[in-house]
């Protein structure tokens, strides 16, 4: 099995920074692209960065300038360096990952999320 572990949310306010990690576990292969989400109350859940085996990243538009996505390979982890957050960051923050498995089976799979919260 592979699993993925968050950690780093929390209340913060306006004008900070946090970090999150997410770290994959389990019979692992190879991890290719690696991403994290979000999902406000009553929203969609939208990509906020990602990051392929290759470090080529992507950001949305309403983060770039403000956060950073990187990876450890060695640790199979991906890391997000959220600063200057805003109200509008509240959410809940989901890893994803694409990782083949030990049996070359190839899955999207998804962390638990975890919270974070900007105060005013």
């Amino acid at each position: 099995q592979v699993r993925l572990v968050e950690s780093g949310g929390g209340l913060v306010q306006s004008g900070g920074s946090l970090r999150l990690s997410c770290a994959a576990s389990g019979n692992i292969l190879n991890v290719y692209t690696m991403g994290w989400y979000r999902q406000a109350p009553g929203k969609q859940r939208e990509l906020v960065a990602q990051i392929t085996s290759d470090t080529r990243t992507t950001y949305a538009d309403s983060v770039k300038g403000r956060f950073t996505i990187s990876r450890d390979n060695r640790k199979s982890t991906v890391y997000l360096q959220m600063n200057n957050l805003k109200p509008d960051d509240s959410a809940v923050y989901y890893c994803n990952a694409d990782i083949r498995n030990t049996q070359r089976v190839t899955t999207s799979y998804w962390g638990q999320g975890t919270q974070v919260t900007v105060s005013s």
